[in-house]
């Protein structure tokens, strides 16, 4: 489900965040920020705030971005770059001063942003079945999923200009969610939360607005091919191989990309799905550990 608990961050007027922090922070113990794919919420990290291995060495805060679960704003618009400065401005309110970034699919979009904004707090990055590229020509010839194809019906026919009060996700969107992320390891509980979920998330005119919004911003980001050169913390990418959205040859070239990053790695994870936490949470949280390890 959704955060249960908000703060409120000046960024766009006034956002309410939602998030999750581990139990009993410790503010001498390193903290990760988690941001999770599109359309999940806090609870895609299950696994990592269940693990003792992880809560034991370091703070986990997960945060959903603008568009997800619990978190609100004024406006109706908004960028992942807005998410970005609102992340930050949540360590702030938490009194956080730097913190690792662990992205899934477009939270690896988000953390990277993070980092590129506020070099100075990141400490380093997990980038999981992501992209660094808009949704290009070139990512589609090398195995990539055509987001503005598949999408775009969806988009439109949640543009309303009128009121919809009644507005429910539907089930096809949910089952694609569900689909996409989770693939072959994808359980009929697993899938059921997640229905459960967005529909509890994306209800009413309001919840169509953000949904509209998350969709538009996954469609029409930039890409940061020529900006990360720029990022200076380490980097390590996990990738499945059973990835669907991105596949494994532009993020192998990409991570190549990571030329000032004090120490730029890929994996790929054999059988890993798109959600990589979720479906091999024992690989991703060997490499938070080692990370920490190594540059806490």
């Amino acid at each position: 489900m959704a955060a249960n608990t908000t703060i409120e961050v000046p960024h766009l007027g006034g956002i309410k965040a939602g998030y999750r922090l581990s139990d009993n922070f410790d503010p001498n113990k390193p903290t990760c920020i988690l941001i999770n794919s599109m359309c999940t919420t806090v609870s895609l990290y299950r696994d990592q705030f269940a693990s003792e291995a992880l809560t034991s060495a370091l703070n986990l805060l997960a945060i959903e971005p603008l568009g997800h679960g619990a978190t609100s704003c004024p406006t109706e618009h908004f960028t992942y770059w807005d998410t970005a400065i609102m992340a930050l401005q949540v360590m702030d309110k938490l009194n956080i001063g730097k913190a690792f970034a662990l992205g899934t699919s477009q939270g690896g979009w988000m953390v990277t942003r993070m980092a590129l904004l506020a070099p100075e707090r990141i400490l380093g990055l997990i980038l999981l079945g992501t992209s660094m590229d808009y949704e290009s020509a070139d990512s589609r010839s090398k195995g990539c999923w055509d987001p503005k194809t598949l999408l775009a019906p969806f988009y439109d026919k949640w543009c309303s200009p009128t009121p919809t009060a009644d507005f429910v996700v539907d089930d096809v969107w949910c089952g694609m969610v569900a689909s996409l992320g989770f693939g072959a390891g994808a359980t009929a509980e697993m899938v059921q939360f997640w229905v459960e979920t967005l529909k509890t998330v994306y209800v009413g005119d309001e919840g169509r607005k953000k949904l509209k919004m998350a969709l538009a911003c996954l469609l029409d980001r930039d890409g940061l091919l020529r900006r990360v050169r720029d990022i200076t913390c380490p980097v390590y990418w996990l990738q499945g191989t059973d990835d669907a959205p991105f596949g494994t040859q532009i993020p192998a070239e990409q991570i190549k990309l990571f030329t000032s990053s004090k120490e730029a790695v890929f994996t790929l994870v054999e059988g890993g799905n798109h959600y990589l936490n979720a479906t091999n949470p024992v690989e991703v949280g060997d490499a938070l550990l080692r990370m920490v390890g190594k540059y806490a």
